[in-house]
């Protein structure tokens, strides 16, 4: 003959349980959410980077001037399409484009600075603006503090 007290803690051990998953759930949720987090933060720059360098592969450098945020309508003060010719042709220690990597993405106000790595141990930071996601060479050589 069942007792009285038989089924007592069967509730506690099955609310253990259920509280023990949620807590469970929620730290494995903020962990990849964290790590998603920093794989993509810097996602949309890193890629407009990576539409930068194969349009310098044709020497047109019109198109490459244009991500700088320059065009002819509307020409950069301190750019023009030569000073591409300058900085990217086969005269520049960045002519072979076809090895670039970026090693490094770091955020820095409202952009952020790109470590290109182009081999033989000549690496450029460039930076991208965020809100138009213009390209330039970064004006700071890392991310000044407090930023």
């Amino acid at each position: 003959m069942p007792g009285y007290f038989d089924q007592y803690g069967a509730g506690d051990e099955r609310r253990i349980k259920i509280i023990r998953t949620v807590a469970i759930s929620l730290v494995s949720l903020i962990i990849v959410s964290g790590t998603l987090f920093f794989v993509f933060d810097n996602y949309r720059e890193e890629r407009q980077m990576k539409q930068f360098f194969p349009r310098l592969g044709p020497r047109d450098y019109k198109a490459p001037y244009a991500l700088f945020g320059c065009t002819d309508a509307n020409p950069c003060p301190q750019s023009h399409p030569e000073q591409s010719m300058e900085d990217w042709g086969p005269a520049s220690g960045r002519s072979d484009l076809s090895n670039f990597r970026i090693s490094k993405s770091r955020s820095c106000g409202s952009g952020v600075i790109l470590t290109v790595d182009f081999g033989k141990n000549h690496q450029d930071k460039l930076w991208v603006e965020r809100q138009d996601m213009s390209i330039g060479f970064s004006p700071f050589p890392g991310c000044p503090a407090g930023r």
